[in-house]
């Protein structure tokens, strides 16, 4: 295979399959939803609405230059190929690393049926005109769409694409039904923002990063910690992303989800899930 070959982005069999493969056309209209699609992205449908966190379906993740894009290759499939997703009604995007904010699995998703939800100063990154509407929201601030409310909380990373974009925003977010509440931590290092989450109403589930901790400590946390702040915010599941797609960092493929597990040893419940591909229902 020439190496222009294997610079293209698309959504094509990875180097490894995944074991496990959702199926949210099954998933009913009502209750809480979700499926590890891999990296960062989880496919959520709450009460009906259809929700999609950083979506990244590429076989690589990095510069596009046309049909080519020269970064990161996944070290496996994508639970769904992007063809194969539900069209959502809201895409979440907490920053505009490469690794969450993928140009092409975005492109792949517009529609006017679909709302965008991104951090401050990122949506010239996007074809806004393209989607049902592209909302900004900063540290705070919160976006509704329908009975869906979702505000932007401060976590500690940083939102620069290229050197010299340091203005753009990055969030965590917490999404907010009538039933229902989920934390998308989005990507960060240990802080304590998470606890004014919690509140008098249950927190559902909280989606956490776990991995590109070694030597990135300083803006990726441990496995130990995200369980940490989750616990600050309330959560009673956890759902841990950023970790077995992408070698980001030094620590092996396995060790976070690992650590992860060994940390929840009394509570092993509260592991929603820990492989690609699996689905989670309450």
């Amino acid at each position: 295979m020439s190496a222009v070959t294997e610079a293209v982005s698309d959504v094509v069999q990875e180097t490894r399959a995944v074991h496990c493969r959702p199926r949210p056309e099954l998933w009913p209209d009502t209750g809480l939803h979700a499926a590890w699609i891999g990296h960062s992205t989880v496919l959520l449908k709450i009460d009906g609405v259809t929700i999609v966190t950083d979506p990244v379906f590429s076989k690589r993740v990095g510069l596009n230059f046309g049909p080519l894009t020269i970064g990161l290759k996944r070290l496996i499939e994508p639970a769904l190929r992007v063809k194969q997703m539900p069209r959502p009604g809201l895409i979440l995007l907490s920053h505009a690393h490469m690794d969450h904010f993928d140009i092409p699995s975005l492109r792949a998703l517009e529609s006017k049926a679909t709302r965008v939800v991104t951090a401050a100063k990122t949506s010239d990154l996007l074809r806004a005109g393209r989607y049902g509407g592209v909302d900004e929201i900063g540290w705070g601030e919160t976006a509704r769409i329908g009975d869906v409310a979702v505000r932007a909380f401060e976590v500690k990373h940083w939102g620069a694409r290229m050197r010299s974009d340091t203005y753009r925003g990055f969030n965590g977010y917490l999404i907010e039904t009538p039933r229902y509440r989920v934390v998308f931590g989005g990507d960060t290092a240990i802080t304590g923002t998470f606890r004014q989450l919690r509140s008098t109403r249950r927190l559902d589930l909280a989606i956490m990063p776990i991995g590109a901790y070694n030597p990135w400590i300083r803006a990726h946390c441990t496995p130990e910690q995200a369980l940490q702040m989750a616990d600050d915010a309330g959560a009673e599941l956890i759902l841990p992303v950023h970790h077995q797609t992408f070698q980001l960092s030094s620590e092996p493929v396995y060790e976070p989800i690992e650590r992860l597990q060994r940390a929840l040893a009394s509570a092993p419940e509260r592991l929603a899930l820990q492989e690609i591909g699996q689905e989670i229902h309450g």
